[in-house]
Parts: C-alpha cells; structure tokens; sequence
C-alpha cells in the first residue's frame, strides 16, 4: 500500500501543493555501504542498533559502534571509511552551508503570536522544547501541530506525517478530529498520517524513539516528532536524589539522539515539559 500523502484541506478553494519530490529530506540509508564492500549482515546489524543512515554511522562514535553484537574494532574503522567516502568531505563552504540552510522547514504552531515568538513557527534540524505548568495547554498544542504538520506549507504546514510519542497516555483521537475540522481536513485523514505510540517507562520511550529513526529512513514524508512529554517517565523511573546523576546522563543521551535525528532526517522536533519537573 502507498503511503498516505498530506490531509489536504476539504473546505478550500485553493489547491494545496503536492508534495515535491526535490523538497524531500535527502539522505543514503546504510544500504549504500553494500556498494562499497560492507556485508548485508553488518549492515543489519547497525539498523538493529538504529543507525539507519550514512549521516548517522558518522555520528555515532567507534566506541558505540563496538557495543553492537559482532562488530570488531576492524569492521568498525572500514564500516566508518566506508561512510566518510559516501558523504565527501565533512567541511563546506559558508554558501553550501546557505544552501543547506534553505530546507530547513517551518511548521506553524496554528497561533500567529506564538509563531511570531518562535521567528516563523517550529523549525526542522532542531528541537523546540515547550514548557509551563499543569494544564496551560501543551498537550494541545501537541494536538494541534500534529494536524497542521499535514498542511501544505500556504498554510502553514510541511505537506507530511508525523510521529507522536505519548508518555503520560494523554493523546486523544476526537482532539484531534476537532482540529483537523477547524482547518477542513478530514479528520480520519488526518490520524491515518499520525504514527502514534505510548511509551511505558524511560527505556521504552528511548526504543519508540530508535524505531521512529527507523521510520524516518524508510518513508521520507515525516516531517514532525512529538513527545508528550519528555520528562515524565525519566521522574519516575529516577526518583530519588542518588539517582539524579545517572537520570540526568540518560536524559543527555536522549536529546542527544533526537537532536541528531533532526538534523538526519530533516524533521521538527518537538517535546513538552512541565515546569515543576526538574
């Protein structure tokens, strides 16, 4: 089955833009290495670890390249000179790096004055954190963006899907429905291009999040991440104060991989965090 393309709005008298195949996000999966002398079973072996692209060989460091079951320090170092000759030279030039820069996506947040504060909206190869106490409309926001997301960019949106991690099981379909009438897009439309997931505790949250690299690698039209939210699974996984030092290394390590996840991909990524949660 073809994927589902971007909800389209129902009520419009505009059309909205297909989605073109130049603006899509750009990157060789690891299979790109069979090319170059690597075997099919490494090859496995480093989408079982969740580095699913040339970009994220060269991230990952040689150190935790040698956790992964197999691998010697000698398929390591030809795994990463594979990789260095795919992707070229690590420096470019201040114009390459505009060029670059013009593919950065914006999604509205669907307020005018918050996306006036963001310079635009949410913007992709980065992470937007939102913040605030209980109830002050983050889970909403979330909701909302996950529609908008599917938009074609006239209206504020990225033409593509998104996936949505739920910490706190607070993720409802009708919300989303509601939204998806309010910009007249179909609201079953717009939850068939919503990959959702609920994550249990800290270390499941990391696994959804490797799976949606995975995702990512495979079908090229996600253009949004959402965890909802971030931290509340970390609190209580890691209550106590001599756990606070290992929770804090486990969190680094997170945003570490969804930052790097933004930039490979060429997705928005967004998380909320209430404000007492430390």
């Amino acid at each position: 089955m073809p994927p589902r393309r971007a909800a389209s709005p129902v009520a419009s008298s505009r059309a909205p833009s297909p989605i073109i195949e130049d603006d899509e996000p750009s990157f060789d999966t690891v299979d790109e290495l069979q090319r170059h002398g690597i075997n099919v079973q490494d090859i496995t072996k480093l989408k079982s670890a969740a580095i699913n692209t040339i970009c994220g060989v060269i991230m990952t460091t040689r150190r935790q390249m040698l956790k992964i079951k197999g691998m010697s320090e000698a398929k390591v170092e030809k795994i990463k000179e594979a990789a260095q000759k795919i992707s070229g030279s690590a420096f470019s030039t201040g114009v390459e790096v505009a060029d670059k820069r013009k593919k950065v996506i914006s999604i509205s947040t669907g307020s005018k004055i918050v996306d006036g504060m963001l310079g635009g909206g949410i913007m992709s190869q980065s992470i937007t954190e939102v913040y605030g106490e209980y109830r002050t409309g983050k889970t909403q926001l979330g909701h909302t963006m996950s529609v908008v997301a599917q938009l074609p960019a006239e209206f504020g949106g990225a033409s593509g899907k998104v996936a949505y991690i739920d910490t706190e099981g607070t993720f409802r379909p009708d919300r989303i429905r509601s939204i998806a009438e309010r910009f007249g897009v179909d609201g079953n439309m717009a939850l068939e291009n919503i990959l959702y997931a609920r994550a249990f505790n800290s270390e499941h949250q990391m696994e959804l999040i490797n799976e949606c690299s995975a995702r990512f690698a495979e079908d090229k039209d996600f253009r949004l991440l959402i965890i909802d939210s971030i931290m509340a699974l970390f609190r209580v996984d890691y209550s106590g104060r001599g756990e606070l030092s290992e929770r804090q290394q486990k969190l680094a390590q997170m945003l570490s991989k969804l930052s790097k996840i933004s930039e490979e991909y060429n997705v928005s990524l967004t998380d909320t965090h209430c404000a007492y949660e430390a």
